[in-house]
């Protein structure tokens, strides 16, 4: 995208980010539900398509110029980016990773539009950052394929239209092998959604379990047809070094906001006659946040730099998203902090940003699965002894 058209993407987001969803933020947290009118202005400003090729209607964002959107989505609730994300990351990322060109063509633009909303179904209660475990099953029958099984926290699967089902194809294949990814659409008989999922923090963005009891699909289900029988574990790799890529833009984000909200509020508090921006320990945690966020900002650059330029797709997306969500919950924390008792109240900014950033650490692979992966690439056959 031309400089100036994307400075006047961001230039439009900013402002409907800071003037229309910030108000809404605790009504958001209150109801579990983003308005209506909220979704239909992300439709209307592109953002269901991000990062699909403008060929099938997106706006074709590299992974440098995505990183700059999610610095912007990350200045408020990550519900907003929710209900995007996964037409953008890691379902859509499945279609242009390994779909066919029927597939891209006859998907991708209904995404990219909102007309579709897709989710990313891999995590089970024994597979999640490691799908060496997974239990969902894929048995031919005839030219159809039949799934059964059962994923859980599937984000958007309340409201998907089609969901990305990931199923072990092979069932004598070990560990990561023999896994094969389905299109899905809502309504398939057989495909059905649990009740929302209650969770601690991210009020808004909706999550269930999925079920799958003998749905029967096509042929033309599987993801990247007959070339793409057991190659599910690839395609979700790769999709997911792409995502998170993406979580680190979001956690700067928010740390941004984090650190505006300290800064206000230190200036603005005081005790004992004086604001206690004037106290050199509050100084210390402030100190502490800018420069995390500082940090986190210029990583989550280099890496996107180096992933679009197709030198490092792999440690880099891993360093950044463990770094990114490790720092903005040390920045929450802060935050909490600078705000005393009021940082501990419902209705405070803070306070929500608290329990939303939590869950950062753990999705699209936990930080623990993070730094083996960026230990495997640093060490190499050494580190699998």
């Amino acid at each position: 995208m031309e400089a100036s058209d994307l400075d006047d993407v961001l230039s439009a987001v900013r402002d409907f980010v800071r003037k229309e969803v910030v108000p809404l933020e605790e009504q958001i947290d209150a109801e579990d539900a983003i308005p209506e009118r909220v979704i239909a202005t992300c439709k209307e400003m592109g953002l269901y398509g991000f990062a699909i090729p403008e060929q099938y209607g997106g706006l074709g964002l590299s992974l440098t110029e995505e990183a700059r959107l999610a610095f912007e989505l990350g200045w408020t609730t990550p519900a907003l980016r929710s209900l995007f994300g996964t037409n953008n990351g890691i379902a859509g990322q499945v279609l242009l990773v390994g779909g066919t060109e029927d597939q891209k063509a006859d998907w991708l633009p209904r995404l990219a539009s909102g007309e579709v909303t897709a989710s990313f179904g891999l995590t089970e209660a024994d597979a999640g950052s490691d799908p060496s475990g997974l239990a969902t099953s894929a048995r031919r029958d005839g030219t159809d394929w039949i799934l059964n099984g059962t994923k859980r926290f599937i984000t958007n699967a309340p409201v998907a239209d089609v969901i990305m089902v990931f199923a072990r194809s092979n069932p004598e294949a070990a560990g990561n092998r023999g896994i094969s990814t389905f299109l899905v659409p809502a309504g398939t008989p057989g495909l059905s959604i649990g009740p929302k999922d209650h969770k601690m923090g991210q009020f808004g963005a909706w999550t269930a379990d999925v079920y799958l009891d003998d749905v029967r699909v096509p042929a033309a289900a599987l993801v990247g047809g007959e070339d793409g029988v057991d190659r599910g574990f690839q395609i979700a790799a790769r999709c997911l070094a792409h995502g998170r890529g993406h979580i680190a833009a979001l956690c700067v984000g928010m740390a941004g906001r984090l650190v505006h909200e300290s800064v206000e509020f230190a200036k603005t508090r005081e005790q004992g006659g004086r604001p206690i921006a004037s106290f050199q320990l509050v100084q210390g945690l402030i100190a502490d946040s800018v420069t995390d966020h500082l940090a986190g900002h210029a990583l989550v650059l280099e890496m996107a730099r180096a992933y679009d330029a197709g030198t490092d797709t792999v440690q880099g997306p891993s360093a950044a998203k463990y770094f990114a969500s490790e720092m903005v919950g040390r920045v929450a924390d802060r935050a909490v902090q600078v705000h005393g008792g009021s940082g501990y109240m419902r209705g405070v900014a803070v306070e929500r940003f608290y329990r939303d950033a939590r869950l950062f650490r753990i999705y699209e692979g936990t930080s623990q699965i993070q730094q083996v992966i960026i230990a495997r690439q640093a060490l190499g056959p050494a580190a699998r002894g």
